[in-house]
């Protein structure tokens, strides 16, 4: 389909709108995560009447895009332990693979006023932690560092798949606070695991023709551009930069979830 005429067939202010939150969604998606939070209600409002697994799937091609470019950045400058990071990221795409098969099953209104209560309890635990992220705090064995980092996976993993947005942010902090990881190196690891969480899920949604291609690939194109300058910030200006930016994707996460909440309770 040419250009002209996915504009013409979707609208140029439609279009457009898509393009700039997605390049939004990038760049926020490749300092901390949380990406989803813009690029995915951006797709909600636009396109009302189209199912739900449809449009995960088309936020899905265009975050895995982005955030694959954003995950060779980063391991251009960090150093992985890869054994922890494919076990983590094996961890994650499973349960991903699980939750999208889900997705049609479960009710997330039902979960949301829980997923509010940890955004703000890590909302509180961040901004009090004045030094969190900013040097290493623990020093754990090889053992539990892989038996913790996979219940994060599987966990965050499975969220991802069935609903997904602040999964980076939830890697993150997950990684920073159980594993002991600046947020610089915990940014990284959470891209890589984000990209096997996306393919999982993505190859359910595609597999059941449940995307928007032309859709995507103008998202992707986007959400590339904006993680490229995202990670070239993180990457520049470092732990305390990375922890400001998640605070803020925090708040906005804690509206959002609020907003949701009060709109299901008073409808």
């Amino acid at each position: 389909m040419e250009f002209l005429t996915i504009l013409t067939e979707y609208g140029f202010f439609t279009i457009i709108s898509l393009a700039l939150f997605s390049f939004l969604a990038g760049f926020i998606d490749a300092v901390v995560g949380g990406g989803g939070l813009i690029q995915l209600p951006a797709l909600l409002i636009n396109f009302p009447k189209t199912p739900l697994p449809t449009l995960f799937g088309t936020n899905k091609i265009a975050a895995l895009a982005g955030t694959s470019i954003a995950a060779i950045h980063y391991s251009k400058r960090i150093k992985f332990n890869y054994k922890l990071l494919i076990a983590i990221a094996l961890s994650a795409g499973l349960a991903s693979f699980i939750g999208a098969k889900l997705v049609s099953h479960i009710n997330v209104n039902t979960l949301k006023p829980l997923i509010l209560f940890i955004l703000i309890a890590m909302a509180i635990y961040t901004f009090i932690k004045k030094d969190l992220g900013s040097v290493q705090t623990k020093n754990l064995s090889f053992k539990k560092q892989l038996i913790f980092g996979i219940l994060i996976g599987f966990g965050v993993g499975f969220y991802d798949g069935f609903f997904g947005p602040g999964t980076g942010s939830f890697l993150v902090l997950g990684f920073v606070v159980v594993l002991g990881f600046q947020f610089l190196e915990a940014s990284a690891y959470s891209k890589v695991i984000n990209c096997m969480t996306n393919i999982s899920a993505l190859f359910v949604f595609v597999s059941q023709g449940n995307y928007l291609l032309e859709l995507a690939i103008i998202m992707a194109l986007s959400n590339i551009s904006g993680n490229l300058i995202g990670t070239s910030m993180a990457l520049k200006k470092g732990d305390q930069f990375i922890r400001k930016i998640f605070l803020l994707v925090v708040v906005l996460m804690i509206g959002r979830y609020g907003y949701d909440i009060f709109m299901q309770y008073n409808s």
